[in-house]
């Protein structure tokens, strides 16, 4: 491995799974720095859960490989897995035992000190009801719960699939409060899947989004918002001519209802220059307005 992959958590290079002739995941490179919370973006079937199996070694990939920390997974399967905590699945809980209990029984299978248990539930703020039975626990404070199960090995590197599913408001926002945090107080590198954007924007500092099993975009949210243009909504009485108008111009237009035109610009000063050709020509114009891209409208064009 490259020595200038070593400040990477996560590294894949060609990473390809196939189920019969399904291509779940199609050479696939990811680069997920260490300290960052790496927001893995997709809809449902677009290959996240996968890739996620396959960076917790419980499946092989067909083709490619995983570096963690940069070593190669399949090498140093054991030891590197000492270093990483993942919550992947809906938690096995025992609802008749408290918190404490639950995470005092992994502590013995783990084989980590008891402190561990108070850092993981002060980490996931639990501890003020550590000691209540489970089956009185919300939705929210039980995938905390199975939050600090994850984090009792003290991992450097936490891969959570999915980790809002099912959960109220309330959860949600406990779980966007408490990730980011990881890095800043604990140096975790948090690896995210989703395919909630909305989500993972307020958190994330880098962005894989994969479709069809292809990695489609990777880098920071201002690297993504880059992806497309600014365009100009133009509201006219009369958009056919405005259309031709324009186009013949040298502008890209589109049109997106009756009266409604979009213009790709370069800035806020082609605004005034559209203006100026449209009221030329004779056209009247009732609303002109730079509108920016939201990530929203960017995943949606590149998964769709």
């Amino acid at each position: 491995m490259a020595q200038t992959d070593r400040h990477l958590a996560v590294c894949t290079r060609g990473l390809t799974r196939r189920f019969e002739a399904l291509v779940a995941v199609d050479d696939v490179d990811l680069r997920v720095p260490r300290g960052s919370v790496y927001g893995f973006l997709g809809p449902n079937g677009a290959g996240k859960t996968t890739t996620i199996r396959m960076l917790l070694a419980l499946i092989r990939p067909h083709a490619g490989g995983v570096y963690l920390f940069g070593r190669p997974l399949r090498k140093y399967r054991i030891e590197l897995m000492r270093r990483v905590g993942a919550l992947v699945e809906t938690p096995a809980l025992y609802p008749h035992l408290t918190g404490r209990e639950n995470l005092e029984l992994t502590r013995r299978l783990v084989g980590v000190r008891r402190g561990q248990i108070e850092r993981a539930l002060a980490t996931v703020r639990l501890r003020d009801i550590a000691d209540r039975r489970v089956k009185g626990y919300s939705t929210g404070m039980r995938q905390r719960l199975a939050l600090a199960l994850a984090l009792l090995n003290d991992p450097e590197l936490l891969i959570l699939d999915e980790p809002t599913n099912g959960l109220d408001p309330a959860g949600i926002r406990e779980m966007r409060e408490l990730i980011p945090r990881l890095p800043k107080e604990h140096g975790v590198t948090v690896f995210l899947s989703s395919h909630m954007l909305s989500e993972v924007e307020q958190v994330a500092t880098h962005i894989g989004i994969v479709g069809r099993g292809r990695l489609l975009f990777q880098g920071t949210p201002a690297e993504l918002q880059a992806q497309l243009e600014d365009r100009v909504a133009v509201v006219v009485d009369r958009p056919d001519e405005a259309l031709q108008v324009l186009a013949r111009a040298g502008w890209t237009v589109g049109r997106n209802g009756t009266n409604y035109l979009q213009v790709v610009v370069n800035g806020r000063s082609d605004v005034t220059l559209i203006n100026a050709q449209l009221v030329e020509q004779g056209v009247n114009v009732f609303h002109l307005a730079l509108e920016r891209p939201s990530l929203e409208d960017i995943f949606l064009e590149l998964t769709e």
